[in-house]
């Protein structure tokens, strides 16, 4: 039987007899460009025509940089609070829960253990799929354990973030956590133990604010979105037009603020060279 019927008003297919393509064939980046989703997972997330960085969430980072993608998570089921019984369109515990459920994390940030390239790293990653990568008391807390963890261990950190800033439904709690991981890190350099900062696509906020700028070396991805306030915010407040790429990471690096910007695909190998180099080992193959 054909899957259609021809009729006066043209070709009309009943919804049981409807062919659905599955979700997740294809990705259309920016630019327009098509890719095969298998494709673009075996190029690390980057479409191959046109070097766009697609959002990738920690998981994807942890089997990027640990080797066979194997690596130990810290302090996973760490959940915030509500202190300030805060509510918007819905309740602030009702809003955790909805994105536990939609995206299987506990909250914006995972810490990981592994190897890299045959050495111990510490990888702490933000993942913007949970509340805007926002940054609540749990994130802070996190960074502050996984800071004591590479004191403990003599180990270096690593901090990815992509985050939109801080919680709103935690208000001052969200804005203590700048003061709080910027000691801890101020505490990892006087270890003399090596913190290195990874901007992707959008770091901004209070995160900008605070550990994402603190590295010992600042790096980014191709074309990540980095600054405090968002370009329309920055526009409507100084009344000028801004600078062709402004707040992008090429734009950052041309005025100082990032020591240098790596595909994601060279990313473990830039890491590791740079580890082998500030720790005076040799460089690995």
């Amino acid at each position: 039987m054909a899957w259609f019927k021809r009729t006066k008003k043209g070709i009309q297919t009943a919804t049981e007899d409807k062919k659905d393509v599955p979700k997740g064939l294809w990705y259309k980046s920016p630019t327009g460009k098509i890719v095969d989703a298998e494709q673009l997972e075996k190029n690390f997330y980057v479409s191959p025509e046109d070097g766009y960085h697609v959002r990738i969430g920690s998981e994807e980072y942890f089997e990027i940089l640990f080797d066979d993608k194997k690596y130990k998570e810290l302090d996973k089921n760490l959940t915030s609070k509500d202190p300030l019984k805060f509510e918007d369109t819905k309740k602030y515990p009702d809003r955790l829960k909805d994105a536990q459920e939609k995206t299987g994390l506990k909250d914006a940030i995972r810490t990981g253990v592994g190897k890299s390239k045959g050495k111990d790293l510490v990888v702490v990653c933000m993942d913007f799929r949970f509340v805007g990568g926002s940054m609540g008391s749990v994130v802070g807390e996190k960074i502050a354990r996984a800071a004591d963890y590479c004191i403990e261990k003599k180990l270096p950190l690593m901090i990815i973030s992509k985050s939109g800033g801080a919680r709103m439904q935690e208000a001052v709690y969200s804005l203590m956590q700048m003061a709080k991981t910027s000691v801890k890190l101020a505490q990892l350099a006087e270890a003399k133990l090596p913190y290195i900062s990874l901007c992707t696509d959008p770091t901004t906020g209070g995160t900008t604010a605070s550990f994402a700028m603190l590295g010992d070396i600042n790096i980014s991805e191709p074309g990540a979105l980095i600054g405090f306030a968002g370009p329309r915010v920055v526009k409507d407040t100084t009344g000028k037009d801004l600078p062709e790429g402004f707040q992008r990471s090429e734009f950052l690096l041309e005025h100082g603020f990032l020591d240098f910007i790596t595909a994601r695909k060279e990313l473990k190998n830039k890491v590791n060279l740079y580890l082998d180099l500030i720790l005076n080992q040799p460089v690995r193959a």
